[in-house]
């Protein structure tokens, strides 16, 4: 991470992730702030850990759900929120992991690297390298011609593969441009080459624009292009059914879904507005669920956001469900303390089900809540319901949305449990 590196010396938090100077005027205000006593700093972190290594979870999200975590430690604690790590393994069971997945990752990109050279080399592409056909392209442009695939493609995957990441390319230029970390194209780079892996290796997925959104903060916070990889797909582990799409449906409408029958039970005049209003399905709430709110804080609150929900929702269990997956997990009430507050009261409710992402529903039902005397009074149509949630960008307080959110769950709880 050379360039904006050398400049997280400074205190003011915002240094930490430095703004271009011709951009500073359009980037919202960081609201964040690092309080003693509440945010997890680097000396609580390391003193969480016992001589060996093991991680005293408990005390770890507690910190991080009343102030967050210090943005010099995101990227290390973030592996272990996303079930990276196991908290209850050594040091050197850590070092011997990360070292496999190190040795896998660049495997992985050594076979991308066989198929498409540009991978790796420091550089991407924003042009087509190949005909939708899989037919060779003329070398019309001085621009892209090195990288033009010199023989027809005949492969199906390899080829769906080889067409999206143009446009990879061009979402990777869109990425927090305003940032100064990107003003580095190697950087860009490795955002590019993260993302061009994942899609190789997850064909039935594929690339989606908003994925960009999700990855950037891992290439930024964790140096290691291969940890950053991990990282990321961790997060998509939660994320991903999200950008599942196919001609007839999003995978994001399940979540919709949920949120339309929240905001019914919880606020039923509100839902039937938006009904009489033609958006009882809430697509509005589209971006704030795909990206998880990128747009509507800043790039520092975003990230305070995402670690508050992901401590909330901590499940002792991920990791091992992720590792091994054919072993299922059970709830062990005994380890309550050792889940997240929002985590917790699904357990005490009874309900076990896979709910991945289910507070971001939450954190947008407490964004319609802060503007319903607005939405009510004057929405009346869709584009004013649009409008209106479009002003909330750079407004918004992510601690306060997060405890509005846990709120309106155990509101929503109680009374779906009358019914």
């Amino acid at each position: 991470m050379i360039g904006c590196r050398f400049m997280w010396k400074s205190e003011d938090l915002q240094g930490f992730f430095p703004v271009r100077s011709e951009c500073q005027a359009d980037v919202p205000r960081t609201r964040f702030k690092s309080r003693v006593g509440k945010t997890l700093s680097r000396r609580r972190w390391h003193a969480a850990f016992t001589k060996d290594g093991h991680l005293d979870m408990e005390r770890v999200l507690r910190r991080i759900q009343r102030g967050g975590i210090h943005p010099s430690i995101k990227g290390e604690v973030w592996e272990f929120l996303l079930g990276g790590y196991d908290p209850d393994s050594t040091f050197d069971e850590r070092t011997k992991l990360r070292n496999h997945r190190r040795e896998q990752y660049y495997a992985w990109k050594e076979e991308c690297q066989k198929m498409v050279p540009l991978v790796g080399s420091g550089k991407f592409v924003t042009m087509a390298i190949v005909a939708e056909d899989g037919q060779t392209l003329e070398e019309s442009s001085a621009d892209n011609q090195e990288w033009l695939v010199k023989t027809a493609v005949t492969d199906k995957r390899v080829l769906q593969w080889m067409l999206v990441l143009s446009q990879i390319g061009l979402d990777v230029i869109r990425t927090d441009r305003y940032l100064c970390f990107y003003e580095s194209a190697s950087n860009q780079a490795r955002l590019w080459d993260v993302l061009a892996i994942y899609t190789w290796l997850n064909p039935d997925i594929g690339y989606v624009q908003g994925m960009n959104d999700i990855c950037s903060p891992m290439i930024i916070l964790l140096e290691d292009e291969a940890d950053a990889f991990w990282c990321f797909e961790r997060a998509m582990r939660r994320l991903r059914e999200n950008f599942r799409t196919t001609t007839t449906s999003m995978g994001v409408q399940t979540q919709l879904g949920m949120l339309s029958q929240v905001i019914k039970t919880v606020d039923p005049r509100l839902h039937q507005h938006l009904e009489d209003l033609d958006g009882g399905e809430y697509l509005f709430a589209i971006r704030m669920l795909m990206v998880l709110f990128r747009r509507e804080f800043s790039f520092l609150d975003a990230l305070y956001l995402w670690e508050m929900m992901w401590a909330m929702e901590y499940n002792p269990n991920n990791f091992s469900s992720y590792e091994k997956p054919e072993n299922g997990t059970k709830q062990d009430p005994r380890l309550l303390k050792q889940y997240g507050k929002f985590e917790r009261k699904y357990i005490q409710s009874g309900q076990n089900e896979q709910h991945h992402n289910t507070l971001a529903v939450f954190v947008v039902a407490s964004v319609l809540e802060t503007k319903n005397k607005r939405l009510l009074k004057e929405a009346k149509g869709l584009d004013d319901v649009v409008q209106i949630l479009g002003g909330i960008a750079g407004n918004l307080d992510a601690r306060k949305a997060c405890k509005e959110a846990l709120k309106i769950h155990e509101k929503f709880l109680r009374k779906a449990n009358k019914q």
